[in-house]
């Protein structure tokens, strides 16, 4: 019952929260942070002392299909991540949110998608994955769609039309699951394979993982991702960062590591293709990145590049890759949502949104721009920062197959990490050393400063400081990511 409150508890919050409709900005943040808080120790509690405990059978409705859910290592990572990282984005859309109005429908929303999200990190079968994986996009449109202009329209339909088309995808892959005998999700695969029936379940695999993959971007189901940047940079964040890409990229290791299992997949046709999609998509995003000037926009495919590298070493089918991309999942979260929330901030203050704009404002803006260098270097993999350690071990665990694939994959990382240094380190160097209006260089009196409120501000602190603490402390993070997945 402890993962059920937590599932439930946000979404009936955002539901009081509606019905409430406080006119008090103070009351309003408030009830948001307080409900967003108790969530996440509910979530945390669920995942120290429910941690490979039994299975809870919500709703029985055949003996295949059953709604439960159970808290297992997998589990314990994107929970937890969620769990952290939201209260966060709560503090900094409490200040951000004020200049955007509809507030009281925003946060309705913005804490119903926090119990989905939960409820697709506690699923234990792929019935009720996808039945959260399905409300997921249910409650995150509106929140695409706050604006509700046009161009907010026009994001929302491509973000359904995506989202349904990768959901009947998964859905076949789902039913061919689940007729094999895969009603629970267990390490290494739940499957049982008829003979003569293996390129058949091979190919409701592949459907699966371009299915489960639109929301992780990976190509051609990608081009949602860009037009959801209208939305309220609270919402790009989560989106981008912590909820909805990578419920993507959770359900993709599900349905590879938990359900059809490696050893269906392992050295065949199915496992080339998809690896040789993650690995396009690495370089493509990262090039797409570059050429792009719009700042949201160009995080964007930086998170269209970065959540392959997850991709691909969850294809590797190995432990070692298996590990190695939910390292990177943990960093890339904590790194992409500190980058947007700083881009958001610029917004906020100054109203840029390209690149050419930011010229000079590092001087205007140091807490914004200091934190935006660290995250940018710590994604870029500079050591000893958290990128490294994961891109590290994402190339060895690639070279590790001993197969061409694989050293193309190792290729294709490094090629990407010098274009995201450049796409990042751009934005830096413009910030901080202008080719033009060079006195904007000298020091700025504190009153002409221009960093957001406190509510903004102490979430990029924490999340800077802690993705340096991240890389430093990386092996303990990686020894415990073992640990729970069994690698």
């Amino acid at each position: 019952m402890l993962m059920l409150c937590a599932i439930l508890f946000p979404i009936l919050a955002g539901m009081g929260l509606a019905a409430w409709r406080p006119q008090g900005r103070m009351a309003r943040q408030n009830y948001v942070l307080a409900s967003a808080c108790v969530t996440s120790a509910l979530a945390l509690w669920a995942v120290f002392t429910l941690r490979d405990g039994p299975l809870f059978t919500l709703l029985t409705m055949g003996d295949h299909l059953f709604i439960a859910f159970r808290v297992d290592g997998l589990s314990c990572l994107f929970a937890s991540l969620v769990a952290v990282l939201w209260p966060l984005a709560c503090l900094y859309a409490v200040e951000y949110m004020s200049r955007e109005g509809h507030e009281n429908r925003f946060f309705t929303f913005y804490l119903a998608s926090f119990g989905v999200t939960l409820g697709i990190a506690f699923s234990a079968n792929a019935l009720t994955m996808y039945l959260f994986y399905e409300l997921l996009t249910l409650a995150t449109l509106p929140l695409v769609m706050h604006a509700m202009d046009s161009k907010a329209r026009y994001a929302g339909r491509v973000y359904l039309t995506y989202s349904m088309c990768g959901a009947a995808l998964g859905f076949l892959a789902m039913v061919m699951l689940l007729e094999h005998g895969g009603t629970v999700f267990l390490l290494g695969g739940s499957l049982v394979c008829p003979a003569g029936k293996e390129d058949t379940l091979r190919a409701a695999y592949v459907l699966g993982f371009f299915g489960f993959g639109v929301k992780a971007a990976v190509f051609p189901g990608h081009k949602w991702l860009l037009r959801a940047s209208v939305a309220p940079t609270p919402v790009t964040a989560l989106l981008h960062a912590v909820a909805v890409v990578k419920a993507g990229v959770f359900a993709v290791t599900r349905l590879t590591w938990y359900g059809y299992g490696p050893d269906l997949i392992r050295g065949s046709w199915a496992q080339y293709l998809v690896m040789g999609a993650a690995i396009f998509t690495i370089v493509y995003g990262s090039s797409k990145a570059l050429r792009t000037k719009h700042l949201k926009r160009r995080l964007a495919w930086s998170t269209i590049s970065n959540l392959s590298y997850v991709l691909l070493g969850v294809t590797t089918l190995t432990t070692a890759g298996l590990a190695a991309g939910m390292v990177h999942m943990i960093f890339h979260a904590v790194l992409k949502i500190t980058l947007f929330f700083c881009v958001g901030a610029v917004h906020y203050k100054l109203h840029r949104d390209f690149v050419p704009d930011v010229e000079g404002c590092g001087v205007l803006m140091p807490v914004v721009f200091g934190t935006f260098a660290t995250a940018a270097l710590g994604l870029m993999g500079v050591p000893p920062l958290a990128g490294f350690t994961s891109k590290w071990m994402l190339a060895t665990s690639a070279v590790g197959m001993g197969e061409g694939i694989g050293y193309l994959a190792a290729a294709a990382l490094i090629l990407s990490a010098l274009l995201t240094a450049l796409y990042l380190m751009q934005i830096v160097l413009l910030a901080f050393f202008p080719r033009q209006n060079r006195q904007l260089t000298v020091r700025v009196p504190r009153q002409a400063r221009r960093d957001p409120g406190i509510r903004m501000t102490l979430p990029l602190t924490v999340l800077a400081v802690g993705s340096v603490a991240l890389g430093l402390c990386a092996n303990i993070l990686v020894g415990a990511v073992q640990t729970l997945l069994g690698a």
